[in-house]
């Protein structure tokens, strides 16, 4: 139970629902206790009458009414207590689960990048959702069973003994025996249960990333491939299912095997005793009912045990990124205000998942309402100067400033709130083109909407669709083209109207037409900004502030366009090709 000691704060949260819940249970037993008393009693008045014990006719009738009635009423009441009892502890266990999931989405929204490439999506996806969900079985029904269990035993078995302490006895004998067997079926279904959620992973995984990917398989014809490979999951999967079925079927069969026994040693031992005038007849037919009420909360024990062993199991999962500290921290409470001007002193920077040396002793600045550009080959490093800024990793050799001040001495949240990023690889929701556009500003209103797409040159496009910006895209955006994906990214930066551009070769999908109206558009509204643009164009980068070139994570040339294309170098080769490529 050490792991799911972290749930006691949502007990201690929910505890007033929690105790209520708890008391109705109690209730809830005890009058279930009264129907099987009245029907005893009811026999035995019927019972006097047959053997003409001086009772009367209208006398039994009057009674039976009476117990008639009794009973509706006690059933009805239990009913009523039973159904306020779900709706407390299981209604808890819901209120604990939501509260469970917002932690652990909030942590994952905490944790930073390192993490995630480090664990898989269905991974992680699973915790959120199966984890979870075995975590308030025990919060709710495991609460709700284990009560009504021991109520149930302790009122029942004391009222048992003090009616009949020898029948009590043989009654009973079979109970321990279920509960242990159970418990044992519990352990087997718990282990075959695991397995089945690993192939289930593996399956939601695997078609997960058919489904992402099938303009790939499409292309390279392999169906067939991907198919075998999924039949085979699936096989496997079947055949764990069947094992985990055949453990399963035992259970009841086992249960009713039981029950019987227990209905014969009644039957049999409370025979004996009614002929030899120790108890009555209804004490039998009571005898009865009980051991069948008590079957089921006996075969529980078993299942609660599993339930809390799979909640523990799944609770130690959730715990293990629950408690662990984002290597991002914000160290500043307070917001801090960002003017935008950036300045890389003596940085290097190696990544700590592969240990590659991204950055090598970089050092430049950029001021408020300057552009900067960065061209290079791949792998040069540029995209990394980006996720830096962005602080998306710490830097532990060298300094990054923001307005003169250590990038970790500034508040994380007002840092990413001046910034305006697009990615290399645009990454837009299953949601409208509006609403995408938006996640740069909430707020924004349609007029805002439409002028971030006219400067980002998609408007035109959008219009074209037959729902316009209300057209809904597919996952990952695959509804648009490369360079629409990538203008629509765009125009989400700039609604946001941040103190800082980051641009993430984020052109190379559309034209050079297009690219220059884009960049036309950026030079008129970056005028109070600082502007990063990352490419492999020399046209991207050609009316920039400054031009940095790097290789190998090293800067190898600085200046403007005029002073580069003047001097020998990788910046001259390039725009030399380019030139050509253009007129050719």
């Amino acid at each position: 139970m050490k792991e799911l000691q972290y749930i006691n704060r949502y007990f201690l949260k929910y505890k007033g629902r929690l105790l209520l819940g708890l008391i109705v249970t109690i209730i809830a037993a005890i009058f279930k206790l009264f129907v099987p008393i009245i029907i005893g009693d009811t026999l035995n008045i019927v019972e006097q009458y047959v053997t003409g014990e001086g009772i009367t006719l209208s006398e039994v009738k009057s009674e039976l009414i009476k117990n008639i009635l009794l009973i509706i009423g006690t059933t009805l009441l239990a009913a009523l207590f039973t159904f306020i009892m779900r709706q407390t502890i299981i209604v808890v266990s819901r209120y604990i689960e939501y509260d469970l999931k917002n932690v652990v989405f909030k942590q994952y929204e905490r944790l930073s990048l390192s993490f995630y490439k480090q664990n898989r999506t269905g991974d992680l996806m699973s915790r959120i959702s199966e984890d979870v969900g075995k975590v308030r079985m025990y919060t709710g029904p495991a609460i709700m069973y284990s009560t009504t269990t021991v109520t149930l035993f302790i009122v029942v078995i004391s009222y048992m003994f003090y009616t009949a302490p020898l029948l009590t006895l043989y009654a009973i004998l079979p109970l321990p025996i279920l509960s242990i067997l159970v418990y044992k079926l519990s352990i087997a279904i718990h282990k075959r249960s695991t397995v089945v959620q690993q192939y289930l992973s593996s399956l939601t995984t695997f078609a997960q990333e058919s489904f992402s990917g099938i303009s790939v398989i499409k292309a390279y014809g392999i169906e067939t491939r991907t198919n075998d490979g999924f039949i085979e999951l699936s096989e496997g999967s079947k055949e764990k299912n069947i094992d985990l079925a055949k453990v399963q079927a035992l259970f009841f069969p086992l249960m009713v095997l039981l029950i019987g026994v227990s209905n014969i040693a009644v039957v049999y031992v409370g025979g004996k005793q009614f002929i030899d005038g120790l108890i009555d007849f209804g004490t039998i037919v009571e005898f009865l009912i009980y051991v069948n009420m008590l079957t089921w909360p006996v075969a529980i024990v078993g299942w609660v045990s599993s339930m809390v062993q799979q909640a523990e199991a799944s609770q130690k999962r959730i715990n293990e990124f629950l408690n662990e500290e984002p290597a991002i921290q914000n160290l500043v409470a307070e917001a801090t205000p960002i003017k935008g001007k950036i300045t890389f002193e003596n940085l290097s920077f190696t990544y700590p998942d592969t240990n590659i040396t991204a950055l090598k002793n970089v050092s430049f600045s950029v001021n408020p309402g300057e552009t900067l550009a960065v061209i290079g080959n791949t792998g040069s490093g540029k995209s990394t100067l980006l996720e830096l800024i962005g602080r998306l990793y710490d830097v532990e050799h060298g300094m990054l400033k923001l307005d003169e001040v250590p990038l970790k001495d500034l508040n994380l949240d007002s840092v990413r709130g001046a910034i305006g990023y697009v990615p290399q690889d645009a990454f837009l929701f299953s949601e409208s083109i509006r609403s995408n556009i938006k996640f740069g500003k909430e707020d924004a209103s349609d007029k805002d909407v439409i002028e971030a797409a006219k400067l980002a040159a998609v408007h035109k496009n959008i219009v074209g669709f037959s729902k316009g910006y209300d057209t809904v895209l597919g996952e990952r955006g695959i509804t648009l083209s490369g360079g629409q994906k990538q203008r629509v990214s765009i125009a989400r930066a700039i609604i946001k109207d941040p103190k800082i551009l980051l641009f993430d070769d984020c052109l190379s999908a559309v034209d050079t037409e297009t690219e220059e109206e884009i960049l036309g558009n950026l030079h008129k509204i970056s005028q109070d900004k600082t502007t990063i643009i990352v490419s492999h164009r020399v046209s991207s980068a050609k009316n920039a502030d400054k031009i940095i070139v790097l290789e190998d994570g090293q800067i190898i040339q600085q200046g403007t366009h005029n002073e580069l294309v003047n001097q020998d170098g990788y910046y001259k080769e390039l725009f030399h090709k380019q030139l050509s490529e253009k007129e050719m």
